[in-house]
């Protein structure tokens, strides 16, 4: 159907699925200086808007608002209707503090009184 709509119309529709999709989501890739919006997200991988983001490899981290999510390794896969589809090589839950690298008892105090 959308072959018997003008090109310009074509052209808003897209415009404008692409900014209710920015709107709507709230997570950002972080990737060394730069912040880009992120589309859609899913378990493997992520999509970003083909003409914000550059073809990215390597290290980001993915932040919903100012809450880190995930340190993830990141390489693109592929273009498809204006998004660049990124592929997850690892993706790593952000803690809030260091993990621990012994067994913890339950009931041992949360902290020592001199």
């Amino acid at each position: 159907m959308s072959e018997f709509l003008p090109k310009e119309v074509r052209e808003g529709l897209e415009l404008a699925r692409k900014q209710a999709l920015r709107r709507k989501s709230r997570l950002r890739l972080h990737a060394g200086g730069d912040i880009f919006p992120i589309l859609r997200f899913w378990d493997t991988g992520f999509a970003l808007d083909i003409e914000d983001a550059p073809r990215l490899r390597g290290l980001v981290d993915v932040y919903d608002g100012e809450h880190h999510l995930y340190q993830c390794l990141i390489v693109a896969s592929e273009e498809n209707g204006g998004t660049i589809i990124y592929e997850f090589k690892r993706s790593t839950a952000a803690l809030d503090k260091a993990p621990l690298d012994f067994v913890r008892d339950d009931d041992a105090p949360v902290a020592l009184l001199n």
